[in-house]
């Protein structure tokens, strides 16, 4: 497996926090399966190889999309491919929606829109660019230019409401809500109403699935036990921390942890 993240250039960074490709060889008698945990921002894929198909209720599978959005979300997902595939993603603040594509973050929440249905021609484009692309460092070439357009094109700017979003990811979900209002100079209900609006989740959830990812970023590190990465990342005790784990990713944190997880192969890479 090999797994590669990219900066943005400066003129993006508020927006993209980094872009990402992900390539693996699959055996028809063994299937690659990926987990995407709850995650409070929000994701342009690229399969630019390959195609998955996502597990439903029931049994059932549905092809996913060649590419598209794939909004923040409060729940994990399972997909499953038995052939060679490469990804290539783009690793978004959650208010670069507003801002990038002109819709507030709360539209695409638990949600997976194909690049055409979301952008139309100019999702149609793009995705044939990006498929036909010849290398990774071009697709990035290509994102860039048309990111950098989105961005000069949309005059969407809450500042102050940016600044706590990313305070919020920069600080691992630890956040007083009535202390980050009163920084934005706002009453606590227009804080939560504009916070929602650029964040697709209230504060109190949005920290909730961004310490839970702090937590997970203790991936590999065979010093700290269950109990350190639980008071390390603000939980009240390993019970409730096994519980948050569970709620946002569907696995418990041992098992996480202990490398044999759906979906971890990328960490290991």
């Amino acid at each position: 497996m090999k797994y590669l993240t990219f900066a943005p250039p400066p003129a993006l960074a508020g927006f993209v926090r980094y872009y990402w490709a992900l390539e693996h060889q699959v055996s028809v008698e063994n299937p690659y399966v990926h987990r995407t945990m709850a995650d409070g921002c929000a994701e342009l894929i690229f399969h630019y190889k390959g195609r998955f198909e996502e597990f439903k209720p029931a049994g059932s599978t549905e092809l996913s999309f060649t590419s598209g959005v794939h909004g923040p979300t409060d729940h994990f997902r399972r997909f499953s491919i038995n052939q060679d595939f490469g990804i290539f993603g783009v690793y978004l603040y959650p208010f670069a929606i507003p801002v990038l594509f002109g819709i507030p973050s709360t539209e695409v929440i638990n949600e997976m829109p194909d690049l055409i249905t979301f952008l139309g021609k100019d999702g149609d484009k793009l995705e044939n660019e990006m498929m036909l692309a010849p290398d990774n460092l071009v697709r990035v070439s290509i994102l860039n230019a048309f990111l950098e357009k989105r961005l000069s094109s949309q005059p969407t700017r809450e500042p102050a409401v940016f600044s706590v979003i990313s305070q919020i990811i920069k600080g691992n979900g630890i956040a007083n809500v009535p202390e980050l209002a009163a920084q934005s100079f706002l009453s606590t209900r227009q804080f939560e109403r504009k916070f929602k609006a650029f964040s697709g989740f209230s504060p109190k959830l949005f920290t909730r699935i961004i310490r839970f990812h702090a937590a997970m970023d203790a991936y590999g590190d065979p010093d700290r036990s269950l109990t350190d990465i639980a008071y390390d990342c603000g939980y009240y005790d390993q019970s409730h921390f096994i519980h948050e784990f569970k709620t946002f990713s569907g696995e418990h944190p041992k098992v996480y942890f202990s490398g044999r997880a759906e979906g971890t192969g990328y960490r290991d890479a």
